[in-house]
């Protein structure tokens, strides 16, 4: 097989064909990208808006937010420009960029997610300790740290993935560029590259996995000894709907960057992916904010000024 020039451009197939079914859930995943974002933009805004939210756990959960905006403003407008133009070309640079972003986001969201649950077992285990074992010094260089990982795993699998050849077929069977998808267009042996891939997936996805569950165990353990059956009841429905969401992302950030290339199919990876970049996104706001007393209190402020100003 000839090798490709790596001056060229990759063409994105895409996640939808022009049929009528696909037009129905192209407008589905718009409304839902467009919702998250929404979603994410209104959580944040309350945040900076609500000095009574001024505190560690929701300077996490404010960054938690951008993250997922940011997210779904880098695959979801290529991919509806792609779609309603017809071109879906790429060039290699901006192919790497994607990369990057994405896998700077994706993996400080997992780290920030680990920070996240740290900080929920302490509040709830460790309620009188709280601003020393999470202190704004702590939540800053948890936060500085969990991007800092994020870019450095981006940049290299970027650099890395782009540094190979690539053959004659530089169709990419997905609707963004990916790493592992765009490896399996390499003319050159890459299974030193996937085992290195794979060495970072478990310090990205399975250590902060871990240290959530540890979290999560030690904060229904703390909620069993609880005598307040109200509480109990509360706090298995918050614990139960995080974890949720964590499952949902971590388990498709697993299928996709962990297993084997050879029990790969693009089609069900282009399924899971719209998992982590779409509909992840739309449910963190929804879980961890919209559903907390502190963030509807703040909503409700914020639309009682805006009426008085309208009324004004």
């Amino acid at each position: 097989m000839n090798i490709w020039n790596t001056t060229s451009d990759f063409i994105l197939l895409g996640l939808f064909n022009y049929t009528g079914a696909h037009l129905f859930l192209f407008v589905m995943v718009l409304t839902i990208a467009f919702s998250s974002l929404v979603g994410n933009a209104l959580v944040i805004l309350l945040i900076h808006q609500d000095a009574q939210l001024h505190t560690p756990m929701y300077f996490l959960l404010n960054q938690l937010c951008l993250m997922d905006t940011m997210l779904v403003s880098t695959v979801v407008p290529k991919m509806a420009a792609d779609y309603l133009t017809g071109h879906k070309s790429i060039s290699p640079a901006g192919c790497g960029l994607q990369i990057f972003i994405f896998l700077t986001l994706g993996g400080g969201e997992c780290f920030l997610l680990a920070a996240m649950s740290y900080d929920r077992y302490v509040a709830v285990c460790h309620p009188l300790r709280y601003p020393i074992l999470m202190s704004w010094q702590i939540c800053l260089r948890m936060t500085v740290g969990s991007w800092f990982l994020g870019a450095a795993d981006g940049l290299m699998q970027a650099a890395v993935t782009l540094s190979f050849p690539f053959c004659d077929a530089h169709e990419i069977n997905h609707f963004f560029c990916e790493a592992p998808i765009l490896v399996r267009l390499a003319c050159a042996d890459t299974i030193v590259f996937e085992y290195v891939m794979y060495i970072c997936c478990v310090l990205m996805l399975l250590v902060p996995l871990s240290l959530i569950l540890i979290s999560y165990s030690l904060i229904l353990a703390g909620v069993l000894e609880m005598r307040s059956r109200e509480a109990r009841k509360k706090a298995f429905a918050t614990c139960s709907s995080h974890l949720c969401v964590v499952g949902l992302l971590y388990g498709a950030a697993i299928f996709i960057y962990m297993r084997p290339k050879s029990y790969r199919s693009a089609n069900h990876d282009k399924i899971v992916s719209v998992f982590y970049t779409i509909f992840t996104p739309v449910l963190n706001p929804i879980i961890y904010s919209l559903r907390n007393s502190e963030v509807k209190e703040a909503l409700r402020k914020c639309m009682s000024q805006c009426a008085a100003l309208n009324h004004d």
